[in-house]
């Protein structure tokens, strides 16, 4: 890829996404294979007045041995170290970078799915996924390898690949600051008509789902940009989703997922789940059940939904018509909903809440938040009233909310 283009896309993960800010220490998950990436966002972010930049590699490789080798009660151990990484950043106000884009996307496909499932660090995932929650200026890209275009067009065309995500992020645009900014607008647009009408429920139509989520009293319907200690900074790049908090306790039906799903170096394939009184009672997949059953078995959240996120399916990424085997990338081509944690941001004061409290009210705790994908150009969406009364919100996948 263009050397020009890596460094526009490290300055726009740092100046719109990450917003760094004088004084900051900034801290970076990322694979070994997406050094070139994040040694660009190191200088950017230099250049933005960070205070230090610390990066933590991983390597699926090593990963496997774990998953393989280690002993059944320490699959799930989280290194204290890695813990204290991460409270200390929120003690010293610092921002988190997480960068996706898996070159082995089914490293672990041929492992027993069961210990696949079990092998997360359930401390560095929670203290993680408190982080996003209001603390911290945060954002999600990722960075393309040949391995990850390998599963995506069938041989390793970085260059190809490079292309897509640059269009996704809007880096092919003139002014891709003001590009975004134009796009954060047009969203909030759309989460404003939501939050107008008060939707007490959704209702989702399409090939294997016939889905009602109850959405929270309490909740509101964001888009794109969030605000911690006076920084604007988006989440995630790309992003074309609204979305809101459900309330857990309200979930009911059938859904069939319309994307694969990557996963702790597995593909979930042919997902389908059913839900009664807000928890998944029944998983299924044409490929990787096994992995998916444990990992919503992994707390007692795990199983129920904490989001709920509408797509047009006529986004810049939906009309590619690529399956990025990436949820970052999938999750922003089609309507999607998320087992595990809930978007505080998005219910009244649930932030400040305990684990219990926040289960007391139906805003969903969790160690893990996971996304999958719902929408389709055969999927419906209705926003039901009080009474009963429905409002076409999706229809064949397009936005027709007005």
């Amino acid at each position: 890829m263009p050397p020009d283009r890596l460094t526009e896309y490290a300055r726009l993960t740092v100046r719109v996404g990450l917003n760094i800010q004088p004084g900051q220490v900034l801290a970076v998950n990322a694979l070994l294979e997406h050094a070139p990436l994040t040694r660009e966002v190191a200088k950017e972010a230099y250049a933005a007045g960070a205070r230090f930049v610390d990066v933590l590699y991983g390597d699926q490789r090593v990963r496997r041995a774990h998953i393989q080798g280690a002993p059944e009660e320490s699959l799930d151990w989280s290194p204290p170290w890695l813990v204290e990484r991460l409270l200390d950043l929120e003690k010293e106000g610092g921002a988190l970078l997480g960068v996706t884009g898996n070159p082995e996307p089914e490293l672990f496909a041929d492992l027993d799915g069961g210990r696949v499932g079990r092998a997360r660090m359930r401390e560095v995932s929670e203290a993680s996924l408190h982080l996003t929650e209001g603390i911290c200026n945060w954002s999600i890209v990722a960075c393309p390898t040949e391995g990850w275009a390998r599963t995506v067009f069938g041989e390793p065309n970085l260059a190809r690949l490079w292309d897509a995500v640059a269009s996704a992020v809007r880096l092919d645009e003139d002014d891709p600051v003001a590009a975004w900014q134009a796009h954060i607008d047009a969203l909030t647009a759309r989460a404003e008509a939501l939050n107008a009408r008060r939707f007490d429920s959704l209702r989702y139509l399409g090939p294997g789902t016939d889905l009602t989520i109850g959405l929270h009293p309490d909740s509101s319907w964001l888009a794109a940009c969030e605000e911690v200690r006076g920084i604007r900074f988006v989440p995630n790049m790309p992003t074309e989703e609204v979305f809101t908090t459900p309330d857990a306790r309200r979930v009911d039906g059938t859904v069939r997922a319309t994307y694969p799903l990557q996963i702790a170096g597995t593909i979930v394939r042919g997902l389908e789940v059913r839900f009664e009184n807000g928890r998944a009672v029944q998983i299924d997949a044409d490929e990787g059940a096994e992995l998916m059953r444990t990992h919503v078995a992994s707390d007692d959240g795990a199983a129920r939904l904490g989001e709920v996120a509408l797509v047009d399916a006529s986004s810049r990424i939906g009309k590619t018509g690529i399956v990025f085997f990436d949820t970052l990338f999938d999750e922003n081509a089609a309507a999607h909903i998320a087992f595990g944690a809930a978007i505080v941001q998005a219910a009244e004061d649930a932030a400040a809440l305990s684990p219990d409290e926040r289960h007391a009210r139906g805003v969903n705790h969790s160690s893990i938040h996971t996304d999958f994908m719902i929408g389709s150009r055969e999927l419906d969406v209705f926003g039901v009233d009080k009474s009963g009364g429905e409002t076409p919100i999706l229809a064949a996948g397009d936005w027709v909310l007005a």
